[in-house]
């Protein structure tokens, strides 16, 4: 009987991976709004770099400055002035990903060692996104990119026109997601604000007592974003006054919802549900383009339940992301994300695989998980999902279309998985599959054969992922055990 708490620990992990129970709920749909915003702004970038290449007649090149263009894809929700930071980072990360990978290709560098620097390089992007807390594709993007440009760089001659592809891919897909300040400044701030009223609305279905402070973190989180997104007041713009007035608007209806939420602090009150009608009309209104709703009810001078977060804060990007930078957790994660994917690239190369960075990158992807059990989760969404997307991609890839077929097509599934992320993961692991095949294989001919050999790659670096992420699982992490009745 084994009594070591760690291999215990570890025993129940890798018995939760196969439990039906688990593989039940990796298919579960989440609720999701908002999801037509970043499919748009992706699809358009994607549109435009892939246009421009291929009327310069670089079918190849227009691929890599797709990749850069999934900029756009990072950071969903964030207030602008927040997103542009956050996909400035992203952005330099792909870039130095693709002269990483071009220089690895002009000189020549073993299938081993790539995969060992790519492996580091993963571990080292998710460390730093995570520790400015952006979300998004993640590090298996700039993998994907690093190996394209391996891929096409096969002298020294060839490594400029990569890495310029992918600058432009990267400004295109910057300026997309960024365009819509100029007439919607506070869209994000209005979304956050109807997300944390909606929470506050739902106290009045489920059992109020678990869900308080999840309603008050929202309205907190809806708080800071519209502080950030207005900014510092200029008096001589007549559009930051406008701003800050539209601003302040918002923060009185979260005072409304912060003083209807306090409603449930009270034992036994039945006052609330007037006010949770009003918070819903409140709701319905900030969800349409334009115009914010009123407040509706008259909040007490001296009611300090209704103002008590609103002057809070938001922590500083750079002071927040500096602490985070020496947390352990998000250490850990990253040495075991790098060792799971060079792992899962070295087993691929042992057993033959012809694309032994899919192995990498499938590792990387389940590993982009929270927890131990979203880990899980992710590992067999990105399985099934591979094997049906490859199901797709032998049938187009075997029609041999030409490139702006493939291009409209690589378009349409971009856009398909940006709306599918927030729903379920194989989804858009099902419209990601096809597409990744695609644009690797513009400009060249890519088999049939590929969509196999990716789901063999995939099943490597999902399995060895599971396995390093159960083998170092802390013990902290009982997200994967049986709730308590």
């Amino acid at each position: 009987m084994i009594s070591n708490p760690r291999f215990r620990h570890t025993g129940t992990a890798l018995a939760h991976s196969l439990a039906p129970a688990t593989w039940r709920g990796a298919f579960s749909m989440r609720p999701a709004d908002a999801i037509f915003t970043t499919a748009i702004k992706v699809g358009i970038a994607a549109t435009l770099v892939l246009i421009a290449g291929g009327l310069a007649g670089q079918p190849q090149l227009a691929g890599m400055a797709a990749l850069g263009a999934l900029t756009s894809a990072f950071g969903r929700y964030q207030p602008y002035r927040r997103l542009g930071r956050m996909m400035g980072i992203v952005g330099v990360g792909m870039i130095v990903a693709m002269a990483i990978g071009v220089l690895m290709g002009a000189t020549g560098v073993p299938i081993a060692l790539q995969i060992l620097v790519l492996s580091l390089l993963a571990g080292l992007a998710s460390h730093v996104f995570t520790a400015f807390r952006i979300s998004g594709p993640g590090a298996v993007i700039l993998v994907f990119a690093a190996g394209a440009g391996s891929g096409y760089a096969h002298s020294f001659a060839d490594m400029a026109l990569p890495i310029m592809a992918m600058v432009i891919g990267v400004l295109v897909g910057w300026f997309a997601a960024m365009a819509p300040v100029l007439w919607v400044p506070l869209a994000p701030s209005r979304l956050a604000v109807a997300r944390g009223i909606a929470a506050v609305v739902s106290l009045g279905t489920d059992d109020a007592g678990p869900h308080r402070a999840a309603a008050a973190a929202a309205l907190r989180s809806a708080r800071g974003s519209v502080t950030i997104s207005a900014g510092t007041l200029r008096e001589n713009s007549s559009r930051s006054r406008r701003l800050h007035q539209d601003a302040e608007q918002l923060h009185l209806l979260l005072d409304e919802a912060e003083a209807t939420l306090a409603l449930f602090e009270i034992p036994a009150s039945g006052s609330y549900g007037d006010a949770l009608a009003r918070l819903t009309q409140l709701e319905s209104g900030l969800r349409k383009v334009r115009g914010i709703p009123a407040v509706s009810m008259q909040l007490p001078a001296n009611d300090s339940a209704a103002v008590s977060s609103r002057g809070t804060s938001p922590q500083g990007f750079l002071s927040a992301a500096r602490g985070e930078f020496t947390s352990r957790s998000s250490i850990h994660q990253a040495l075991r994300m790098a060792i799971a994917a060079a792992l899962s690239g070295w087993v691929a190369v042992a057993l033959g695989l012809e694309h032994s960075l899919w192995a990498t990158m499938g590792a990387i992807a389940a590993l982009q998980g929270l927890n131990y059990a979203s880990t899980v989760q992710r590992s067999i969404q990105r399985l099934v999902g591979n094997v049906l997307g490859a199901a797709v991609a032998v049938v187009i890839l075997s029609l041999s279309l030409g490139f702006w077929p493939s291009v409209v097509l690589v378009i349409l599934f971009q856009v398909l998985a940006e709306l599918l992320v927030l729903k379920n993961y194989t989804l858009t692991t099902i419209a990601v599959t096809p597409m990744a095949l695609i644009m690797t294989g513009l400009g060249t001919h890519l088999s049939p054969d590929a969509a196999l050999s990716r789901v063999a790659d995939t099943l490597v670096g999902v399995v060895i992922g599971t396995l390093v992420a159960a083998l170092s699982i802390s013990l902290a992490d009982r997200h994967h055990l049986p709730k308590n009745p």
